[in-house]
């Protein structure tokens, strides 16, 4: 299968990480630009807190489903362990293990959402204007998990062999009839909020259904065959020791965020307008960066699988780089256009748009910083260690905002001191996370020493 492997098989890591990186950017960036859609035909053509009420749901959304998205990473890593190693059977059952597996996370999903949307968003204190609309987008949001999961599970498996430009072209389909349904049903039918979440799910069942026939027309080890779908109960476990740490990680990671979120709803629907497009903007920031995250995640995985222990801090490396120029250009390009790019969400809207660029001008220029802490993240994770990320981001990122809100924001309740929370988080992760890599590394290399001198012995 090693043959068949253009990531351990390039001569060059810098083209291999650029190949596997801009696909998926694209994606990312596509992907937001469907849901900047959604947001901008919100703004436009729906009731005037219908923007608001969406932007209320995101956090507590993230927070949601971050858990069962921390269980498709544990399925990258494995499939990328496997597939560098050269064990098609390992990746073979690892396939049929995590699709009956996200089927069932996505049923859990669709429960849990549907019913506890309403309290959940009172319990953030989603002002008295809006909750009504919350809580219906999100109802219906959640109608699609099921989707949603297979798609995200799918996708995982095929980035873990380095294909990700199939998930590329899925996202294309889906996303134009999101944005084609939105339309209709926002403009044509006039059904607010309702309409986009119905989009949403639509475009989730398409993405879902495509990569499913990718899968299953697959050439490759990663081959779908759906009669033989069952969970082989050392690759459950083996997906879940990686899976549930970082599902545990993005599930506290989004519980801060939420914490935020309340905070930000404590200011008022508008602050909550400025606040919702602004971080839409942002997001295109992070989705780029992220690509780095799963390019980090991924090589590291398939070399250590491989056994090519000398490339793994080369690719660490290349990705920081990479990130810090992708991350702080953006960063700065963002807030030199923060008023045009803000009037498109908010249009002739002077006071959110204010709002807006207050977080603008914390955030943006500073997001670089979360894009280097969540490239190590995702080394760590590739070098077969979920638990060491997770109980990093525990202590350094949602422990100092927790604090930081309980704290600080108490005495000085200001938008500023809100938000600076988040740089200072990512800077203290950072820094972590780089001393624990070269720990987890040196003990792995160790480890890989011991075992090849027990087999010259023997």
């Amino acid at each position: 299968m090693n043959s068949e492997n253009k990531i351990l098989n390039s001569g060059s890591l810098i083209k291999s990480t650029i190949l596997f990186a801009l696909p998926l950017i694209a994606t990312g960036i596509l992907q937001l630009l469907f849901n900047a859609a959604d947001i901008v035909v919100v703004g436009n053509f729906a009731s005037p807190t219908s923007l608001a009420a969406v932007g209320a749901t995101s956090a507590l959304i993230n927070l949601i489903i971050s858990l069962s998205q921390g269980i498709a990473v544990g399925v990258s890593v494995i499939v990328a362990h496997n597939y560098g190693a050269g064990d098609r059977r390992a990746v073979y059952e690892t396939v049929h293990t995590a699709i009956p597996v996200s089927i069932a996370v996505g049923a859990v999903l669709t429960v849990i959402g549907y019913f506890c949307s309403r309290s959940f968003l009172v319990l953030m204190e989603t002002p008295s204007d809006v909750i009504d609309l919350s809580t219906t987008y999100m109802q219906i949001y959640f109608l699609g998990s099921i989707a949603s999961m297979v798609y995200n599970f799918g996708s995982s498996i095929l980035r873990a062999i380095g294909d990700t430009k199939n998930p590329l072209i899925f996202l294309v389909i889906a996303g134009i009839a999101n944005v084609i349904l939105n339309l209709v049903m926002v403009i044509g039918f006039g059904m607010d909020v309702a309409g986009v979440a119905i989009a949403t799910v639509a475009s989730q069942v398409i993405s879902a259904v495509l990569v499913i026939i990718h899968l299953m027309r697959s050439s490759e080890c990663v081959k779908l065959v759906l009669h033989e779908i069952r969970i082989y109960k050392s690759k459950l476990l083996s997906i879940l020791k990686i899976g549930i740490p970082s599902g545990l990680q993005g599930f506290l990671f989004s519980f801060s965020n939420v914490i935020i979120q309340s905070s930000v709803n404590s200011f008022g629907s508008a602050v909550m307008a400025g606040n919702t497009a602004a971080a839409n903007i942002e997001g295109f920031i992070w989705i780029s960066m992220n690509a780095f995250h799963q390019s980090a995640l991924t090589f590291t995985g398939q070399f250590i699988g491989a056994g090519k222990y000398e490339k793994v801090k080369k690719i660490l490396f290349l990705n920081l780089a990479m990130v810090f120029i992708v991350g702080f250009g953006m960063g700065i390009l963002a807030y030199i256009l923060r008023y045009p790019l803000l009037n498109i969400y908010l249009p002739g809207e002077t006071e959110r748009i204010e709002y807006g660029i207050s977080r603008m001008a914390v955030i943006t220029v500073t997001y670089f910083t979360c894009g280097i802490m969540d490239v190590l993240t995702g080394a760590i994770r590739g070098l077969g260690n979920s638990l060491v990320p997770m109980a990093i981001t525990v202590l350094g990122v949602c422990g100092i905002r927790i604090l930081w809100i309980y704290t600080i924001f108490a005495q000085h309740h200001t938008q500023f001191t809100l938000y600076i929370s988040y740089p200072i988080s990512w800077i203290i992760s950072f820094l972590v996370q780089l001393a624990a890599y070269f720990i987890v590394f040196a003990m792995i290399k160790k480890k890989y020493a011991s075992h090849k001198a027990e087999a010259i012995q023997t």
